[in-house]
C-alpha cells in the first residue's frame, strides 16, 4: 500500500500533458521498472477505460491499484492520483475567490481565454479524425453538434448516440426484428418528458448530484467536461458566470493531474469548501466503482461487438460536444484582434509543436496583458 501510494502521488503531482502524457509515465513505471504487469495487461486495462465512462488516466490508475492490492489497493493509488490535483486546485480556488475579481488580473485573463479554445479545439482535431473515419459516428458528431447549439441536453445526446452507435452495430439482426427498431422512439420521448427542475439556489445536494451524473456519463476527453458545464451550471442553472467557467478550464490546465479537478475549483466557488469536497467526491466516485465492477470482465468487454457499437457512438458524441462548447466559448471571448492572435499563436503551438497546456496558458496570460499595455 505504501508503495502504491508513494507512486501515484508522484504520478500526480509531475503529471502535467493530459491523459495521455500521464498513461504513458504509468505505463513506463508499472511496466518497465517496476515490472508488476505485462505490455499486454496493461493494454487490456487500458481498453477497459475506454469502454467504461470517466477519466482515463484516474481509472488506470484504479486498476492498477486493484491488481496489486485488490480493493484497498485501489482506492490507494486512485486517492493518491488524485490528491495532488486537488490540493493545488483547491488552494488556487482559495486564491482566486480572494483576488480573482480584482481588475489587474484581468488582462492575464483575457489572453488565457483564447489558448484554452485552442487546447480544446486542438483536442477536437485530433479525437475528430478517428471518429471521421467511419462514416456513421462522423454523422452522429454533426448531429451532436447542432443539437447542442439549441439546446438539447449533453447526457441525453450521448446516451441517445451510444445506443445508435450499438443499433448500427447491429443493424442487420435488427432489420429483422421490427420490435426492436419501435423501442427507440419511445426512449427518446421516456428521456425528453419530464425533464427536472433546476434548482434556482445551488445546495449542496444538487451540487452534489450534477457532479455525480457527470462522472456517470463522461466518456471521451476529459474536455467534454467543459460541455457540461456549459450547459449545465452556466446556461441551464445560472451558478457560475461565463468568466468563472473560462477561469475554471484554466485553472485545470494549471495544475498536474486528471482534468476533472476542475470540479473541486467549481465547487468552491459555488458552496466554498463543502462545495468543493462535494463536487470532487461525486465526479470522482463513479470511477472507482465502474473500475471494481468492470474489473473481472475485461476479457470479454473489450472484445464485446454491443460495447464497441455503443462506444463508437458516444465517442462520436464527445467529440461533438466538445466542438459546440467550443463554438459557445469563441463566440464569448473572440473580440477584437488581440485574442484571434493568442488563439492562432496558441492553436500553431498545439498542433505544430504539441507544446504543453499548461506552457500554452501561462504564455498566453503573458500575450494577454503585453495586448493590454499597448492598447492603453
Amino acid at each position: 500500500m505504501k508503495e502504491l501510494a508513494l507512486l501515484f502521488l508522484k504520478l500526480g503531482t509531475i503529471g502535467f500533458g493530459g491523459p495521455a502524457a500521464h498513461i504513458a509515465m504509468m505505463e513506463d513505471e508499472v511496466v518497465r521498472r517496476r515490472k508488476w504487469m505485462s505490455a499486454d495487461h496493461f493494454l487490456d486495462l487500458l481498453s477497459a477505460t475506454n469502454l467504461i465512462p470517466g477519466p482515463n488516466s484516474t481509472e488506470m490508475a484504479i486498476h492498477i491499484g486493484y491488481q496489486r492490492g485488490g480493493w484497498k489497493g485501489l482506492i490507494v493509488a486512485g486517492a493518491s492520483f488524485i490528491l495532488p490535483a486537488v490540493t493545488i486546485t483547491l488552494l488556487l480556488a482559495r486564491l482566486y475567490v480572494l483576488y480573482g475579481s480584482l481588475p489587474h488580473l484581468q488582462p492575464f485573463l483575457s489572453g488565457i481565454h483564447p489558448a484554452i479554445i485552442a487546447v480544446i479545439l486542438t483536442a477536437v482535431f485530433r479525437l475528430g479524425r478517428s471518429v471521421s473515419r467511419k462514416p456513421v459516428p462522423a454523422v452522429l458528431g454533426v448531429m451532436v453538434v447542432v443539437l447542442n447549439m439549441v439546446g438539447i441536453d449533453e447526457i441525453l445526446l450521448l446516451l441517445v448516440s451510444g445506443l445508435l452507435g450499438l443499433l448500427w452495430s447491429y443493424r442487420h439482426k435488427l432489420l429483422q426484428s421490427t420490435a426492436s427498431l419501435l423501442m427507440i422512439p419511445s426512449f427518446l420521448n421516456f428521456q425528453s418528458s419530464g425533464t427536472p427542475a433546476v434548482e434556482p439556489i445551488a445546495t449542496l445536494a444538487g451540487l452534489g448530484w450534477f457532479f455525480l451524473k457527470i462522472g456517470s456519463m463522461l466518456y471521451g476527453s476529459g474536455y467534454v467536461l467543459v460541455a457540461f458545464l456549459q450547459g449545465g451550471l452556466v446556461d441551464t442553472r445560472h451558478w457560475l458566470t461565463q468568466s468563472q467557467l473560462f477561469d475554471a478550464i484554466a485553472i485545470g490546465q494549471f495544475t498536474p493531474g486528471p482534468v476533472l479537478s476542475t470540479a473541486t475549483f467549481i465547487g468552491y466557488l459555488i458552496r466554498g469548501l463543502p462545495g468543493a469536497a462535494i463536487a470532487t467526491f461525486g465526479i470522482f466516485l463513479p470511477s472507482f466503482i465502474f473500475v471494481l465492477l468492470s474489473s473481472p470482465f475485461i476479457p470479454r468487454l473489450r472484445k464485446s461487438p454491443l460495447a464497441s457499437g455503443f462506444l463508437d457512438g458516444v465517442n462520436a458524441a464527445s467529440v461533438g460536444l466538445m466542438l459546440a462548447v467550443t463554438i459557445k466559448l469563441a463566440l464569448m471571448a473572440l473580440s477584437g484582434w488581440g485574442p484571434w492572435v493568442i488563439l492562432l499563436v496558441a492553436s500553431a503551438l498545439v498542433l505544430r509543436w504539441n507544446i504543453n497546456a499548461a506552457w500554452i496558458v501561462l504564455g498566453s496570460a503573458i500575450l494577454g496583458w503585453l495586448f493590454h499595455v499597448l492598447t492603453q
